[in-house]
């Protein structure tokens, strides 16, 4: 395959993780233009390009070269990597993106007696991810049938052709609608960034590290925020103790008032109005609590 001078991600073309994936990397700072045909997308500030197609291809398409990176739910990089053997050996997942959480799951029929795995002895389980599903029922030494579904998997026990279902599972909700109860968790999911597990040597391999660092920024801010108060110093030991978790904070001195300063810090997460209330309590005054767009470390 010939080199290339740029670098290409292959992304959802359309669904769940199509807008959040495009937010994610507008706020690393790249753009594209678009193609006609609306399959490809041409970086337009730094030499990475977007290859939008099916989910399921993504993982593929990266072990054959054909990509450099992907995003895609880590439930469909791991059933890839459990299926496709040598092919996918050398992928590994390089960032969590924090977006399109969900769960893969075993559920039965609600009046079905379930306790542990080995209650599915002998059951017929559907399923669309039939590598996680087999890993985990060699673990738990169950015997159990896969049935390989392409999708509407949770319809399949009212229809008869499974016992048992295992699929992904948000807010739990298509369960309840089919009388079905999720028993076992078989994988965390979210959006990741993957790729091979060594960079290429050319200018692409730059590019990664740059994006990856990029990313780092987005996804630490991300839910960050920037506590900015004032106190005095008799009261700086009491107000930093009730301070949200994050690095340590900056001060200020305030301009002509010597027993007074200005406290910023960073804070790893939201901030309440109950922990605001709390650091008011200990001496603080003229709080403000504001979003974090980008940080370089």
């Amino acid at each position: 395959m010939k080199p290339r001078d740029r670098l290409r991600i292959a992304m959802q073309k359309s669904g769940r993780l199509t807008e959040p994936a495009l937010d994610v990397l507008k706020r690393c700072g790249l753009t594209f233009r678009q193609s006609r045909d609306k399959l490809f997308c041409f970086g337009e500030g730094e030499p990475v390009d977007l290859l939008l197609v099916r989910d399921d291809d993504i993982p593929g398409l990266i072990a054959q070269g054909v990509c450099d990176l992907g995003i895609v739910g880590r439930n469909v990089l791991d059933e890839f990597k459990g299926v496709a053997g040598d092919a996918a050996a050398a992928l590994t997942e390089w960032r969590p993106l924090g977006f399109g959480r969900c769960r893969l799951s075993i559920a039965v029929p609600q009046d079905v007696d379930y306790t542990v795995p080995k209650d599915l002895d002998g059951l017929r389980i559907a399923t669309s991810y039939p590598g996680l599903l087999g890993q985990w029922l060699r673990r738990n030494e169950v015997d159990a049938a896969v049935v390989t579904l392409a999708g509407s998997v949770e319809i399949a026990p009212k229809l008869g052709t499974a016992d048992a279902i295992c699929d992904l599972v948000q807010s739990g909700g298509t369960l309840v609608a089919n009388q079905l109860r999720e028993t076992d968790v078989l994988l965390q999911s979210e959006a990741v960034l993957a790729g091979p597990d060594t960079l290429p040597t050319d200018e692409r391999g730059d590019m990664i590290e740059l994006l990856l660092k990029r990313l780092d920024g987005v996804i630490q801010v991300r839910e960050s925020r920037l506590l900015l108060l004032q106190t005095s110093r008799t009261s700086l030991d009491a107000v930093t103790r009730l301070l949200p978790g994050g690095p340590q904070p900056t001060l200020l001195p305030v301009a002509g008032q010597p027993d007074q300063l200005m406290l910023q810090a960073l804070c790893a997460g939201e901030v309440s109005w109950r922990q605001l209330e709390e650091i008011k309590k200990a001496g603080a005054r003229e709080m403000f609590v504001l979003p974090v767009e980008k940080m370089l470390a």
